[in-house]
């Protein structure tokens, strides 16, 4: 290796003394390791003038070779020499990924540059043990096997609709041309059109009609497009309110379950986790929107 780092250098200056000076050696210990390569090689790289070398057609040949391989060594070395950056997978529902979550990254990157923090939407549960993900926000009572959770967000439903729709709509639901959309798995609250109607002390039959989306962020879009009236988390439409793109159609309001941010109960977590789940909580907690008993 000191070899070819001598004729990398002295090909590259095409001078030995120049060689020298930059590897902090006489330019005879150059030409000494030169020598030797050479005959390792059993043919010449130089072509030796007066005042200055040249490279002969083999020497042009292997300049090109190292040169290249001591620049990807170089540009290796330095990313090994840069620190590691952290990275957190974070598992979420598209609904709540795309609603809260989005929105929210650019404050994220801003406060922590160095943790990478990525986002996988899925309406199927992750195994955290397995590494799959390293948190998740999930919809429901809280931790399952080999989990641990922390209460994060609490939620209620109730009718909405775009401005222009909630005033032409009236006060009858069995009027309105309602929004549904499928819950991916059974839920130990009922969240849908016939609680509503119970609650407010209809017939579930007033609020069976209507067009049916098989995502929450599609019942959202479907609504401020002016379709109809949708029942939906106030949680995932709180940007939908606060800009008048949609607004409250009747009461009641339903109350949902609780956002739980989920971690492994088998394996220990990282630091750079345990500031993606702070952060969670801080930011719920200034937006007013925390639930009770989270510290």
């Amino acid at each position: 290796m000191s070899a070819l780092r001598a004729f990398e250098a002295a090909a590259r200056l095409r001078s030995f003394k120049h060689a020298a000076q930059e590897l902090s050696v006489t330019a005879t210990a150059i030409s000494h390791r030169i020598r030797v390569l050479e005959d390792e090689l059993g043919r010449p790289m130089f072509l030796r003038k007066v005042r200055a070398v040249e490279l002969t057609q083999d020497g042009e040949a292997l300049f090109k070779a190292v040169n290249s391989g001591f620049k990807e060594i170089t540009l290796v070395v330095e990313q090994l020499r840069q620190p590691r950056r952290a990275s957190v997978t974070l598992s979420a529902t598209p609904a709540f990924a795309a609603k809260w979550l989005v929105p929210r990254m650019p404050l994220f990157q801003a406060e922590h540059p160095e943790i990478d923090l990525h986002l996988h939407a899925s309406n199927q549960p992750v195994d955290l043990n397995t590494g799959s993900a390293d948190l998740a926000i999930r919809y429901g009572q809280g931790a399952g096997q080999g989990t641990s959770s922390r209460l994060f967000l609490e939620d209620c439903f109730a009718p909405v609709a775009s401005p222009a729709q909630a005033k032409a709509v009236g006060s009858d639901p069995s009027h309105w041309p309602l929004i549904h959309f499928d819950w991916h798995r059974p839920l130990p609250v009922e969240l849908t059109w016939a609680a509503w109607a119970a609650k407010a002390g209809r017939s579930p039959a007033d609020v069976m009609a209507g067009v049916r989306y098989s995502e929450e962020s599609h019942a959202i879009q479907a609504a401020v497009a002016g379709q109809g009236v949708a029942l939906l988390s106030l949680l995932l439409v709180e940007e939908e309110l606060r800009l008048d793109l949609l607004n409250v159609v009747a009461g009641p309001e339903l109350k949902g379950m609780a956002y739980h941010i989920l971690k492994p109960g088998l394996r220990q977590v990282s630091d750079a986790v345990s500031t993606v789940e702070d952060w969670l909580i801080r930011v719920a907690r200034s937006d007013g929107r925390t639930a009770p008993g989270v510290d």
